[in-house]
């Protein structure tokens, strides 16, 4: 296993971080235990779950997979996603966030957390309230180390500063959603974090499955396909004809390379000299056993401007798109 710094941070992680968002929904406790003890066995020392995971089920599955080997991973869980439909359980109120780290520190089984990100940003949110809250889950030795998640770049340099204002430690890693399809953290996140030695801990470097290569243009998915199945966020996001074109254009590059596009597509993430780790979401045993193929890819001059003639550096495979749960807000107007 290939094992890299977490930015400036003293942590050092396997370049495959075990993504468990599967966990108790797509995935049953026997599939999960084969995949986190794969995991195990080959090296793999990052694990990334959150409390919105089948609404705690996820920080369950792992906790209690996990067990007497708790120690040997760096375990990272997220807040700030609606728990329920009661006032107060979602965001990052100073109370919420006491009560909740608390209830995935039960469920995971533990009384420290390595890594707690904040898992998406809020419009017109203060982030001095979150910051002191994780100054305080910090001090008590709840959390070891934190990050963010889906934030933009200006927000992350905002939490940096703020975080030295009030004499707290500053962020340690970012997740952005990163991939050879939506490049648009190149613009920004990617630079801040480099600048303030922040790792970057990309999700979904295939695409949802797109860049599987499994989803032909103009086609109907698969049934037992996340497409298939008619999956919220994969239809928000890459299942867009542009990107199912440009993804049957890099499997042929691939094919003809001798290589998979799901390993060309990681690999690409991770020769990314920003990038500490990829997250590698399965749904069964047989879909994480072959991240590791990506390991073995290597990124070469021609492949970079192959990528780069399909979809240009700071730019999502489709001009003008944008993720709808993350709207933009640059323009206001009293129209």
């Amino acid at each position: 296993m290939i094992y890299r710094q977490l930015g400036k941070s003293p942590l050092n992680v396997s370049a495959l971080c075990l993504g468990t968002m599967m966990f108790g929904d797509q995935t049953d406790h026997a599939e999960a235990r084969s995949i986190v003890a794969h995991a195990r066995e080959h090296g793999v020392n990052f694990i990334d779950t959150a409390d919105v995971y089948s609404t705690g089920k996820s920080e369950s599955m792992v906790g209690e997979l996990l067990g007497a080997n708790r120690a040997d991973w760096i375990l990272a869980t997220k807040i700030g996603n609606k728990m329920s439909d009661a006032p107060n359980q979602m965001q990052y109120s100073r109370t919420w966030m006491m009560r909740e780290c608390d209830a995935s520190l039960a469920r995971l089984g533990t009384d420290y957390i390595d890594i707690y990100y904040l898992h998406r940003d809020f419009n017109g949110m203060d982030l001095e309230e979150p910051l002191r809250a994780i100054d305080a889950l910090l001090r008590a030795g709840k959390i070891r180390y934190w990050g963010v998640s889906n934030f933009r770049g200006w927000r992350i340099a905002e939490m940096v500063h703020l975080a030295r204002a009030i004499n707290m430690p500053p962020p340690v890693v970012c997740q952005p959603y990163y991939n050879l399809l939506n490049r648009m953290p190149e613009v920004e996140v990617l630079p801040v974090c480099a600048h303030h030695g922040i790792g970057v801990v990309p999700y979904s470097p295939i695409a949802r499955g797109v860049l599987s290569g499994k989803y032909a243009p103009g086609a109907k998915p698969a049934e037992g396909t996340r497409a298939g199945r008619g999956d919220k966020r994969i239809m928000q996001t890459e299942f867009r004809e542009e990107s199912l074109v440009i993804a049957q254009t890099l499997k042929q590059h691939c094919t003809a390379t001798g290589r998979s596009l799901a390993h060309f597509a990681t690999a690409w993430v991770l020769a990314n000299k920003a990038v500490s780790a990829v997250i590698a979401g399965p749904r069964t045993l047989a879909q994480w056993q072959d991240y590791f193929g990506a390991l073995e890819c290597v990124i070469s001059a021609d492949d970079e401007a192959l990528v780069n003639s399909l979809v240009a550096p700071g730019h999502p495979s489709t001009p003008g798109y944008n993720d709808p749960v993350y709207p933009l807000i640059g323009r206001t107007t009293g129209i």
